[in-house]
């Protein structure tokens, strides 16, 4: 008898009440919610590592979310709008920041569910980096969009940003900015 409880409140029960319930709901007339079907749809977006120079080597700018995560400044490509302007355009708004494009990064992808509109749906993103130096501006002057804009050192950097794919756009950047003799600052 207790064997049969503990197969009964299994997963194998859950499978089958999930199951009743979905009949029952389909008799009743209502769409079950597997059965439901969810919007997929692509966005685009574009970010910078905006850098500067310091006596350690160079610091780049992050964001924190009102979720929490630091980021890098990214956001989404307005209609007739380069990805260039977009990386650049975000890093301002984002981060308070002025910069100038020197590299392309890196493209990421990822997929998530985004909860904004009235009905979920799957969404497919493509974020476009660019390395970007920095040309004026204060972190203080971030828009409401987040809740904090920082300098870090890019090791420190790396470290704290709370994607993994944006933690290989930072190596890919460190790299770019060693590689080309700029790690005392030339560019």
């Amino acid at each position: 008898m207790i064997a049969h409880r503990r197969h009964r409140d299994g997963p194998r029960h859950a499978v089958r009440s999930q199951r009743r319930q979905a009949s029952a709901a389909a008799q009743a007339g209502a769409t079950p919610r597997a059965a439901q079907t969810v919007k997929t749809r692509t966005e685009r977006s574009a970010g910078g590592v905006c850098y500067r120079s310091s006596g350690a080597g160079h610091e780049i700018a992050l964001i924190k979310t009102h979720e929490g995560r630091w980021q890098l400044p990214k956001g989404w490509i307005e209609d007739g709008e380069v990805p260039e302007a977009a990386a650049l355009r975000e890093v301002r708004e984002e981060a308070g920041l002025d910069a100038e494009i020197i590299a392309p990064l890196d493209t990421i992808e990822y997929w998530y569910v985004s909860r904004y509109d009235p009905e979920p749906a799957r969404v497919h993103k493509f974020v476009q980096f660019f390395l970007a130096r920095w040309t004026g501006g204060s972190t203080d002057d971030h828009d409401d969009e987040v809740t904090e804009a920082r300098w870090l050192r890019i090791e420190d950097a790396a470290r704290t940003l709370s994607h993994e794919d944006e933690r290989r756009v930072v190596a890919a950047a460190r790299e770019l900015l060693q590689r080309d003799g700029t790690a005392k600052g030339s560019v």
